[in-house]
């Protein structure tokens, strides 16, 4: 048994891993400021004695008492609607977080994982994306909020891995989507299955044609377990290999959905990614992983979390 701290645990992706990590039997603590997280992803969690909930912003100084063994940081609102909304508390994260974080590792002499995004690889002009590629971000657009945020966490955390020989991973997640989204985060997959629920119109940016490889929440959460537990540093690719285009997309979900839905179109929002797949070559030799769910199994399971949440 480890005791492992998930920073951002009580969000979409965070609650998954402290599902995941108590269901195999370590302890976890979980560190959230519910920014953008929810107790309602956590709360089934509160009467097992391996689990405890901290409510704390990462970017104040971070001090759990006791032994620790792993830190997981996947801390970082995420969603396009906070870029503009909360872009000072995302770089924050990204910085001074991250900082807190590997501190805390340092001291406890806990291995670090670092949940950094393919939003390094900006709009990308290598594609496959593979982990060599520097990316092409814009620094200064909207979403450089973000990408920067994670691109700087990244050097940081190479930083105490090469000066203080803290042992570290690097995780680059790709699209992920499932059960416990926000359904007002505006990512494609929950705006999409929120409005053909409700049979509104699909609102598409652009003409449908950028592409996006999704990757269900149970397969990121297993791949990035792989990698703490394995002896590969990273960064390291993951997500699903299997590319659509947003409008391919649509048509799933209207199809799951059985909906009236049609489309309607908007401006492609700046800097958007035109193309977007990970090369899992890594993740498949060093972690002996791969992706195990297909889009419209994973799109089936998403939307009967929202029918239930939005009572349709």
């Amino acid at each position: 048994m480890s005791r492992v701290v998930v920073s951002g645990g009580a969000g979409f992706l965070g609650s998954h891993m402290c599902d995941k990590l108590l269901d195999r039997g370590d302890e976890v603590v979980c560190v959230d400021n519910l920014v953008t997280g929810s107790t309602e992803n956590i709360e089934h969690l509160f009467d097992n004695e391996r689990f405890r909930f901290v409510r704390h912003d990462v970017s104040e100084h971070v001090w759990i008492p006791g032994d620790i063994d792993a830190v997981m940081h996947l801390a970082s609102p995420a969603s396009p609607v906070d870029f503009a909304r909360i872009p000072i508390q995302i770089l924050k994260v990204g910085g001074i977080g991250t900082h807190n974080l590997l501190g805390l590792a340092k001291e406890k002499g806990a291995k670090f994982l670092l949940a950094s995004t393919s939003e390094v690889y900006g709009d990308p002009l290598v594609h496959p994306q593979v982990e060599t590629y520097w990316g092409n971000v814009n620094p200064i657009g909207p979403r450089s909020v973000y990408d920067e945020a994670k691109r700087y966490s990244e050097a940081m955390t190479m930083a105490y891995h090469r000066h203080h020989e803290v042992p570290v991973r690097i995780v680059r997640i790709f699209n992920t989507y499932g059960p416990r989204m926000r359904p007002d985060d505006g990512r494609v997959v929950s705006n999409f299955v929120t409005q053909a629920l409700q049979n509104k119109p699909i609102t598409m940016y652009g003409d449908g044609s950028q592409t996006r490889s999704f990757c269900y929440v149970d397969d990121q959460v297993a791949g990035q377990l792989a990698l703490l537990d394995g002896d590969h540093t990273g960064p390291i690719n993951i997500g699903n290999d299997h590319e659509f285009t947003v409008k391919e997309l649509a048509e799933i979900v209207v199809k799951v959905t059985n909906s009236s839905s049609e489309f309607s179109y908007a401006p492609l929002p700046q800097d958007d990614p035109t193309r977007r797949r990970p090369d899992l070559t890594l993740a498949r030799s060093e972690l002996g992983w791969e992706p195990k769910v297909d889009l419209e199994t994973g799109i089936v399971r998403t939307a009967e979390f929202f029918a239930k949440l939005l009572g349709v």
